[in-house]
């Protein structure tokens, strides 16, 4: 199984005059984190998308790459100032004639092995992730309702009647037969001198298409990092409730 990290952002909110991906927490950058949580689920394929100062990133590759046994490639997204779909078109060399699963992730996540492991063993050959506790009090968080079983929509400020309704944790599983929707999504949706579509618009053309089921990782501790109260609290909090699953 192949992972794609999309880590190509500028980061805005945060702040940083560095890429989030290099952010460290106990002593790790996320970029290694994400070297030690897929090399414990046997994930050995990395493809790591950069383009904000991509040159910082690219220095800490190969030692991670040894140190984790890991195979990394980078790909750059010269335009990564412009819409993110063009991070995922990005890596369409990778996705292009795939016969098996890849993941898809977020760089800005901290997280255990765990949730990784459901998204893997999900029965859904494609899925995501939800987490049923989220907050909009600082965030405004791509939402995930689900009805039947089923996600059925993918977007912000969503309103409206479900089953449950959950935060996306921004790692997904494609099945091989739905990598040809998500490459003409893709496709499509780069095309034009300047873009503005998101890859979650990407995604969510697929959840609106009926390929996604989904694993509720709900309790498991994560965050993403978006703002600088971010930073704390994925120190403080999150990685000290991770180790303890250790």
């Amino acid at each position: 199984m192949k992972a794609i990290i999309c880590a190509a952002g500028k980061g805005v909110r945060l702040g940083a005059n560095f890429p989030k991906i290099l952010l460290e927490f106990g002593g790790r950058t996320l970029l290694e984190w994400h070297a030690l949580r897929l090399r414990e689920v046997g994930v050995q394929d990395v493809v790591l998308v950069t383009g904000h100062l991509r040159a910082q990133i690219a220095r800490f590759l190969p030692a991670i790459s040894a140190r984790h046994e890991l195979g990394i490639r980078e790909l750059v997204n010269q335009r990564f100032q412009e819409g993110s779909a063009l991070t995922l078109a990005t890596a369409l060399p990778e996705i292009e004639g795939g016969r098996e699963p890849i993941l898809l992730m977020d760089a800005d996540v901290l997280y255990p092995s765990q949730m990784l492991e459901q998204l893997i063993r999900c029965r859904a050959p494609t899925a995501l992730l939800l987490d049923r506790e989220y907050s909009t009090n600082d965030d405004d968080p791509v939402l995930v309702p689900v009805k039947a079983g089923r996600p059925f929509e993918f977007r912000k400020k969503w309103t409206g009647q479900a089953d449950l309704v959950g935060e996306s944790i921004g790692f997904f599983k494609i099945a091989p037969e739905d990598l040809p929707m998500l490459i003409d999504e893709t496709t499509r949706r780069s095309a034009g001198k300047e873009i503005s579509d998101s890859y979650d618009d990407v995604l969510r053309a697929l959840v609106l298409a009926d390929r996604f089921g989904y694993e509720d990782v709900t309790g498991i501790p994560w965050t993403e990092i978006d703002f600088p109260n971010d930073l704390p609290h994925a120190r403080d909090v999150v990685l000290p409730a991770i180790q303890r699953l250790s």
